[in-house]
């Protein structure tokens, strides 16, 4: 006996179906789109990151994420230590460097700073 179904209308049920393969296609599909959307070009970053990275040298010029814009003055496998202006230098962890900058840029920037 209960409350909110007649004890004909439970019995009257049919048994449940399996999905089958129809019924995994819509979430299969969702993952697979989500890979694509997110996963490999986050991947992708990653390792174009890691090249850089491992590609840097002294003297590359380089931006960090908290956007400062220096030279390496001399690097080891944790930190790297940039001139950010003559004889100006500060140490930062090597995975916030961001990007490379093409050669000249730092002497360019710093020529303007010091002509104001």
């Amino acid at each position: 006996m209960s409350f909110f179904i007649s004890d004909a209308v439970a019995a009257a049920a049919p048994a449940a179906q399996q999905p089958g393969i129809e019924g995994m296609l819509f979430p299969l599909g969702i993952l697979v789109f989500f890979y694509f959307l997110f996963l490999r070009p986050q991947s992708k970053r990653a390792k174009e990151k890691k090249q850089m990275l491992a590609a840097m040298t002294k003297g590359s010029e380089v931006v960090t994420s908290g956007g400062i814009l220096g030279k390496v003055a001399d690097l080891d496998e944790n930190f790297v230590k940039l001139e950010i202006c003559e004889n100006t230098f500060i140490q930062v962890q090597r995975h916030n460097i961001e990007s490379m900058m093409p050669k000249g840029t730092f002497k360019a920037i710093t020529r303007k700073v010091t002509k104001v």
